[in-house]
């Protein structure tokens, strides 16, 4: 094992607060490792209803809202070879994270009464590969849910990245989804331990930065900038996050025509 020449004797990470108390309630031994990437480590811990993926996250990871964020910048020289838990403490080599200061990831709400109109250029929406999801219909529903669960490939798939724009776009709003969180939930088993994660964070409103920030400048000057930034995210995930939120901005639009 070749450790970055700062780590000593802890990691110091900040954590979204269902990440931190996950970690702490969870019992004392190994968890497997997941994934193992340049800019972050993911393991496994099983929560009250669902294995939910952990990232331990570098300076250049995306910020995703189940990691703990440090200021490692990368894992190439740190060949991560065993994670464990042990007193309410993730180890990574036998080296413990220790979570600090908690970290918001709700989506802010953006008000009742008043969805805002969407800003962006054609250049920007030309951009998200809506070929690419196959299945996508015009009217996102249950049954488009259950097509575009797990479709693509990666570790999180872009079927999967659709619908998590979709869902934290309607929880900001406020508006409720039952019939579509419940097939989310029913489905999270076709999907990668990842990306079931993510979707369950959505479903708990929480996000990555990107889609907040974007979601917070809708209808105003900001918002192509904000656009381009979350479609920067990943290969296609940002991407098929933008499409996902706009698919819902463009749906409550044509909500509150029609009433």
């Amino acid at each position: 094992m070749s450790l970055p020449a700062r780590i000593t004797a802890s990691i110091p990470a900040s954590a979204p607060p269902r990440v931190r108390d996950l970690i702490r309630s969870a019992p004392d031994g190994p968890v497997p490792i997941v994934h193992a990437g340049p800019h972050a480590v993911y393991v496994a811990l099983d929560g009250p209803d669902l294995t939910r993926c952990v990232g331990v996250l570098g300076r250049e990871a995306a910020q995703v809202p189940c990691g703990l964020r440090t200021r490692i910048r990368g894992f190439d020289s740190w060949r991560c070879e065993s994670a464990y838990v042990a007193g309410g403490t993730l180890h990574l080599d036998h080296i413990p994270l220790t979570v600090g200061r908690a970290v918001a990831v709700q989506v802010r709400p953006l008000g009742h009464g008043a969805i805002p109109r969407r800003t962006a250029s054609p250049a920007t929406e030309a951009a998200t590969p809506q070929a690419v999801v196959v299945g996508l219909v015009p009217r996102f529903d249950a049954a488009t849910v259950s097509r575009l669960l797990g479709r693509g490939p990666g570790l999180t798939p872009l079927g999967d990245d659709v619908i998590c724009g979709w869902i934290a776009t309607q929880r900001a709003t406020g508006v409720p989804t039952p019939e579509i969180d419940a097939t989310v939930r029913a489905g999270l088993p076709r999907t990668t331990p990842l990306s079931a994660t993510l979707l369950d964070c959505a479903l708990h409103g929480e996000v990555l930065p990107e889609l907040g920030r974007f979601l917070e400048a809708v209808g105003t000057h900001a918002e192509p900038d904000r656009a381009a930034e979350l479609r920067a995210v990943g290969a296609t995930s940002g991407a098929g996050l933008l499409m996902g939120a706009n698919l819902a901005l463009d749906d409550l639009l044509t909500m509150e025509g029609a009433a």
